[in-house]
């Protein structure tokens, strides 16, 4: 049986060993750039960190007891997963600067074809690539007249100087807050534009010792036994954040509360730091030290509306122009391409772009009717905003292996989620997304065109129950 995994980020490394673990060696990870890692790749920016905790942010099969920090530093998990592949052998099985621009079903098999004109068959694909990948640039009048240096966080120029210049950051979601407190010491000035405020949760990051990290290396059982505290203590804040009125969100909301009332000194920066919604609406945003940043002398928070850019910097609606020698981009990503521009032509001649006209969706975040043997990992509709995306993927890879024992041991050769299955399992994510802490009233990039949150809105014990196996039903094809 032939397998492609397409991406070498986490849920690619994470397939093939766990395909090779059972025996399946004739498989291929098809990567557009010349690197593994992903968005651990691809995101290079002063301050970067995970926000799940280190330890959870693992793959159960080969903990770390390394890590530097509870919320360790981007460096280190692109040097982790290079890590693991390494050790499981599995970087020999990719094909480094190879990006899929097609997936075609024809004859029972999927026919592939890469940027440089090589072409594969296989029996099934698993779709690795990501949520996170595709850079939403903003439209700005003027952005191209900009005379310093300008790109996105996702394409930081560590050839650009930052120490002794004047930054602007555009954005207030995760990466800018993690940017600014990284930047701000090296900046002559720092401007922060922000549309919409960002509840913070205060969150301390302080260093592992040597000795913690060597009762680790010493006693993997204490490290297991984290993994599985931090596991639980997660799956009781993905409960809580489905369903907005639970004491879960009224505790974060409380501590969001007093953390800008106790940090912030000035009234008149405190309000305008107050988000106008509730805590987790958007994705939750945690820093040790985004308000003291915010507060330092050099440190501006700029909240009228951005009217242009030009030469020499950012022209807001009062007239007044922010004079920049940096402009960083931290304006997140286009969430619903998934796999896209990629073509994926199904059964039938069926278009993954007619399939995905009004917007994207997947059984079980999984599959696609009429898109056999062909799987996802971290798809739409996933648990994108509750869980460890790690944990996720582990459980969905569970699943997928189960159809893939079904066709490698030829109880059948075409495996997809029904339409029926697929417009049901819609429906009712629909009805409970209502429910959740996301749909309380604020604009995120959790929010599909309708305005309905495009994740997972059941708790972490479903999800779960979920992945334990397929629910099965007899095609009337006789192909």
């Amino acid at each position: 049986m032939r397998i492609a995994i397409i991406g070498a980020g986490m849920a690619g490394i994470l397939s093939a060993v766990k395909l090779t673990e059972a025996g399946l060696t004739d498989v291929t990870v098809y990567e557009k750039a010349d690197r593994l890692g992903g968005t651990w790749r691809e995101n290079t920016y002063p301050g970067i960190a995970c926000d799940v905790p280190s330890h959870l942010y693992s793959y159960s099969f080969h903990l770390n007891p390394d890590w530097s920090h509870p919320f360790s530093p981007g460096q280190e998990i692109q040097a982790y997963l290079e890590d693991v592949a390494h050790a499981h052998q599995v970087d020999e099985l990719i094909r480094f600067g190879e990006e899929v621009i097609e997936c075609a079903w024809r004859d029972q098999q999927w026919h592939l074809e890469t940027s440089s004109g090589l072409r594969d068959k296989v029996d099934f694909v698993i779709a690795a690539t990501g949520v996170l990948h595709h850079p939403n640039y903003p439209n700005i009048e003027g952005i191209e007249t900009f005379g310093g240096a300008i790109f996105h966080s996702s394409r930081w120029d560590h050839r650009v100087a930052i120490d002794g210049a004047r930054v602007g950051i555009v954005g207030t979601g995760s990466t800018a807050v993690q940017m600014v407190s990284a930047v701000v010491d090296r900046a002559q000035k720092l401007s922060l534009f922000q549309r919409t405020p960002q509840w913070i949760m205060p969150q301390e990051n302080p260093a592992y010792g040597e000795e913690e990290r060597a009762d680790w290396i010493q006693n993997p059982q204490k490290l297991q036994k984290l993994h599985g505290n931090l596991s639980e203590l997660f799956a009781g804040f993905a409960n809580g954040i489905v369903d907005a009125e639970s004491p879960q969100m009224a505790m974060i909301a409380d501590l969001c509360r007093q953390n800008l009332v106790v940090k912030v000194t000035d009234p008149v920066l405190r309000e305008k730091l107050r988000p106008n919604y509730r805590a987790a609406c958007k994705r939750l945003v945690i820093s040790p030290n985004f308000y003291e940043s915010m507060q330092k002398a050099n440190a501006e928070l700029v909240t009228e509306p951005i009217e242009c850019i030009e030469t020499r910097g950012v022209r807001t609606d009062d007239g007044r122009l922010h004079d920049l020698d940096v402009l960083v981009l931290a304006t997140g990503f286009k969430v619903d391409a998934f796999m896209r521009p990629m073509s994926v032509i199904g059964r039938d001649g069926k278009d993954l772009s007619q399939a995905w006209a009004d917007r994207p969706n997947a059984y079980l975040s999984i599959s696609i009717p009429d898109f056999p043997n062909f799987v996802m990992l971290n798809g739409p509709n996933g648990p994108v905003g509750n869980f460890s995306l790690i944990e996720v993927a582990e459980m969905q890879f569970d699943y997928i292996m189960q159809l893939i024992d079904l066709v490698h041991s030829g109880e059948c050769r075409e495996i997809s989620p029904t339409q029926v299955a697929m417009d049901q399992f819609e429906t009712e994510r629909v009805k409970a997304a209502a429910n959740t802490i996301w749909s309380s009233g604020c604009r995120s990039w959790y929010l599909d065109d309708r305005g309905i949150p495009a994740t997972w809105p059941w708790s972490f014990d479903r999800f779960r129950a979920e992945m334990e196996r397929p629910k099965m039903v007899a095609s009337d094809r006789r192909d």
